[in-house]
């Protein structure tokens, strides 16, 4: 018996044309809990993504709240799943504020009036994600971590119990990956939201992600705990790389680290590779 906010898939397919995207993927990921998608570019992350956050037609195979995602009508989805895709360049001369404010779109009806309670939502949510001296400044002049940031509390506001993001760090530097993603996971753990998000980085998925799914070619090659999924002979079998892999337990730091080939062609020159460290 599944929990009554758990996000499950059974034997998610998606073809297009000739090409089979994905291929009879099943997750279960509990509420409060921080799920990684992760495999190479071209293993169907986006498109699983897609297909858990209803944006792609799942055909009844995925269900959130024991409810399959087709049988929710577009408004009551958007009031249960909120979706953070790739920071793009942003067209909008709007203000974090009014950025934020967007998640009272699917509460409210066309003539319905801003409450005081959603004043209290929209201030409460960007407190949270520690953008108080931020509010008025303009979405477009905002770091890419605090526009990340600023995203997040717009799902806050929208009171999604389910948050998908799409490589939410994908182009941050190092302070703001580990500041989104330290965010994320504490949000999961403390307002019992259900996370899941796409990464490349291996590392950042072990160390924030209580599960992990490996996808390869549109399969899931294995799910589970990072130790369980991070292993040498999987990784280089997904990845066409040696690695390494560093964890001493006690709550340790999980590490990964791929090692170039050996010989590695520049101009047509060969060149002995070092250890990416």
């Amino acid at each position: 018996m599944s929990s009554p906010s758990s996000l499950i898939a059974t034997n998610v397919n998606l073809k297009i044309g000739q090409h089979q995207i994905l291929s009879d993927v099943c997750l279960n990921v509990s509420a409060g809990k921080v799920m990684g998608v992760l495999g190479p570019n071209g293993a169907g992350k986006t498109s699983l993504l897609k297909m858990l956050s209803g944006q792609l037609d799942s055909q009844h195979s995925v269900s959130w709240n024991n409810k399959t995602l087709t049988d929710y009508d577009p408004m009551s989805l958007a009031q249960q799943i909120a979706v953070v895709n790739q920071l793009n360049e942003s067209v909008f001369a709007l203000d974090l504020y009014q950025i934020v404010r967007m998640g009272l779109l699917p509460h409210k009806s066309l003539l319905s009036r801003q409450t005081a309670d959603d004043d209290k939502s929209i201030s409460d949510a960007i407190s949270r994600v520690g953008l108080d001296n931020k509010v008025q400044q303009t979405f477009n002049s905002l770091s890419g971590g605090e526009q990340q940031r600023g995203l997040i509390a717009r799902a806050l506001v929208q009171k999604a119990a389910l948050i998908v993001l799409d490589e939410p760090v994908n182009h941050l530097d190092i302070y703001y990956q580990h500041q989104v993603l330290k965010l994320l996971r504490s949000l999961a753990h403390k307002l019992n939201i259900t996370v899941v998000m796409s990464l490349h980085d291996l590392n950042l998925a072990a160390n924030y992600c209580d599960h992990l799914c490996l996808l390869d070619k549109g399969q899931v090659v294995a799910q589970g705990s990072p130790e369980q999924v991070l292993t040498l002979q999987r990784l280089q079998q997904v990845f066409k790389i040696p690695c390494q892999i560093r964890h001493d337990g006690n709550n340790a730091a999980f590490r990964v680290d791929f090692y170039p080939p050996d010989e590695v062609e520049i101009d047509g020159a060969p060149s002995i590779g070092n250890p990416r460290i």
